[in-house]
């Protein structure tokens, strides 16, 4: 089977599957996600990306205030054209506007920041860290442009156990996340 149509499948599959779990469960697991921020070893001043969820994807505000509240710098993508996202600083009671596609993020008057720690967005991913999300390839832009500047970021992947599938195929461009946070806790991959 072609690539983009084994992939198309798998989104169409796995949205599915999240879509059907109840919003009681969604926002249970959401805030035992919370309370493991102790386990992700983040030292004060992290730079931390987190995201405004989309559609039924993992609320991680619960998250993003723990981490906040243990002393983590936030930052949110923001949208500057079809190719590129740029992260800025993102505080509760700052400004937000539309990001397009559902989401929100900072204002241009926020701090444009790079994070060293991503919490990544996923429809999809495998036991092997890969992970598909929506198709247009921000993520992967944005993790590109960091290794450009020498940054490595730690790639954490944040979805739901039943978003887990059998095997997600990778690409050259495709960069594997080291962790993966979902209901049942947090789990390092493999290195390889």
């Amino acid at each position: 089977m072609d690539t983009a149509v084994f992939k198309k499948t798998l989104r169409s599959e796995t949205l599915r599957r999240r879509d059907a779990l109840s919003p009681d469960f969604r926002a249970k697991a959401a805030h035992e996600m919370a309370e493991r921020v102790d386990e992700f070893g983040i030292a004060k001043g992290t730079v931390v990306s987190g995201f405004w969820p989309m559609r039924t994807e993992v609320d991680v505000h619960p998250l993003m205030a723990a981490l906040a509240e243990s002393g983590a710098r936030i930052c949110l993508p923001a949208i500057l054209d079809k190719t590129t996202i740029v992260f800025r600083e993102y505080f509760p009671d700052g400004e937000m506007i539309d990001m397009g596609f559902g989401t929100m993020g900072p204002s241009e008057t926020a701090a444009v920041l790079d994070p060293t720690v991503m919490l990544v967005p996923l429809v999809a991913f495998d036991g092997r860290g890969h992970r598909i999300g929506y198709g247009a390839g921000y993520y992967d832009r944005a993790i590109a442009g960091l290794h450009a500047k020498g940054i490595l970021p730690r790639l954490i992947g944040v979805a739901f156990d039943c978003q887990q599938v059998e095997f997600v195929p990778d690409e050259p461009h495709d960069v594997r996340l080291a962790e993966m946070l979902t209901e049942s806790g947090l789990r390092p991959f493999e290195p390889g």
